[in-house]
């Protein structure tokens, strides 16, 4: 079964709080366990420049988020964990992406309709205060993207219209330069939870209502205390529809739980009983990645280095494709013909390349190497050089021909299959 590839940015403008980790967090690490899911996660710290000036503060929500991931159980090994910033491919993809995105598209985006309908309404000049940063958050969104061909992007209802920029953005490329892009679609999770916070709305930073996810335990407690509730006393049933408090303890609940507090409203459990076991509840979720978490913010460089192992990862499968789309572009080596259509011995040599040779037991094998001449894969021995070819020709033409031929390749030590296909994309969109 071929391999989906699915990428979820996170951008560092805040503390993770509760509504997080159950809407967004928490099944995005379940999923990531999928074996035939290849899952990208990425810190948005360019984004994240767009709105938040303070270093400071992107700093440090840069360290909170990544720990936070990483003590509630991604793990860095099985997924490719990065920052945006560490990738100087994805910025210049960026570039080549500009131009070929039509102004009119960017002008239709609602967050840059949204800051000017504001303006508007406050009299003021209708780009005041919009950076173009803002302007253009969607062609960077893109490059996130399609830096890695990315199949699948799990999203809110609210940011579809980013994914569908993206597919306008990459079929703009597509059709000027060749088939070079994959086109995305969106994932949109109906079940994923929205939470109620503090006061009974959305839980939001902008709310100023959340439980940050990782609060110490004392902390945790004082604040589910403080969730609103109505003045039913104990002994009189009480409603689950529209309680903010049942709809928390649902999100941590097991379904007997649940059912068992559904119970207990209608026979008139009293709100400090409620709150304690919803504070029970949480906690007994939370506190093993509440140590994990703290220990990572004690000891940042363990983060450091679980995101340096996916971002030699990210780049190792980056590089290569952003040379290839360097050529389709024309950012080639002077030493082409004009027509730039037969690329010259140093331009192939800035591309992975396969290596087809015959040992001392008689058999054919061929490799794959990268452009510093790492072996990425070894094949099995052939009977004859024209199978050993046809293997070659089904790996750059074919989707999904890695796992056809799982028996007759492998891939080498430190190397796993989203690098090699990363490679073979690269010679299939330089081709």
């Amino acid at each position: 079964m071929a391999v989906t590839r699915f990428l979820t940015g996170i951008t560092p403008s805040g503390t993770p709080h509760l509504g997080n980790y159950a809407g967004m967090i928490r099944p995005a690490v379940r999923a990531s366990r999928d074996a035939q899911v290849e899952s990208y996660y990425f810190l948005a710290d360019y984004h994240a420049l767009i709105k938040a000036h303070d270093p400071e503060r992107v700093h440090r929500s840069t360290l909170e988020i990544a720990a936070s991931w990483l003590a509630a159980g991604l793990d860095p090994e099985h997924v490719t964990f990065y920052r945006q910033s560490a990738l100087p491919e994805v910025t210049e993809l960026t570039w080549f992406l500009t131009c070929v995105t039509g102004k009119g598209l960017l002008n239709r985006a609602h967050a840059y309709k949204a800051s000017q309908d504001k303006n508007t309404e406050a009299g003021r000049d209708i780009d005041d205060g919009v950076t173009a940063g803002l302007f253009m958050y969607p062609v960077l969104m893109a490059a996130d993207i399609l830096i890695f061909n990315a199949h699948k992007v799990p999203v809110g209802r609210d940011q579809i219209q980013h994914i569908e920029m993206a597919r306008d953005i990459a079929s703009s490329f597509n059709h000027l330069y060749g088939e070079h892009f994959t086109l995305p679609e969106a994932a949109v999770e109906e079940s994923v939870a929205t939470l109620a916070g503090l006061d009974g709305r959305k839980m939001s930073k902008s709310y100023d209502n959340t439980i940050p996810l990782f609060t110490p335990r004392e902390q945790l407690r004082k604040l589910v205390s403080s969730i609103v509730t109505d003045s039913r006393a104990p002994g009189e049933p009480k409603e689950v529809e529209g309680s903010a408090l049942f709809q928390l303890y649902q999100a941590f609940a097991k379904p007997e739980q649940t059912e068992s507090m559904r119970r207990a409203y209608a026979d008139g459990i009293s709100w400090g009983d409620a709150k304690q076991a919803l504070f029970e509840c949480i906690d007994a979720e939370i506190a093993p990645m509440r140590a994990h978490y703290d220990d990572l913010m004690a000891h940042p460089e363990k983060v450091e280095a679980a995101l340096q192992i996916g971002e030699d990862r990210a780049r190792a499968k980056a590089r290569p494709f952003v040379q290839a789309l360097r050529q389709a572009v024309g950012l080639r080596t002077l030493n082409v013909t004009h027509s730039g259509k037969k690329a010259t011995k140093e331009a192939k040599a800035a591309l992975p390349s396969f290596k087809q040779y015959r040992e001392s037991d008689g058999q054919f094998y061929f490799k794959l190497v990268d452009t510093d001449g790492r072996l990425l894969l070894q094949s099995t021995g052939f009977a004859a050089p024209k199978e050993a070819g046809q293997a070659i020709a089904r790996l750059q033409k074919e989707a999904g021909a890695l796992d056809a031929l799982a028996a007759q390749v492998q891939w080498a030590e430190g190397v796993d299959q989203g690098m090699v296909q990363a490679a073979l994309d690269a010679l299939s969109n330089a081709n």
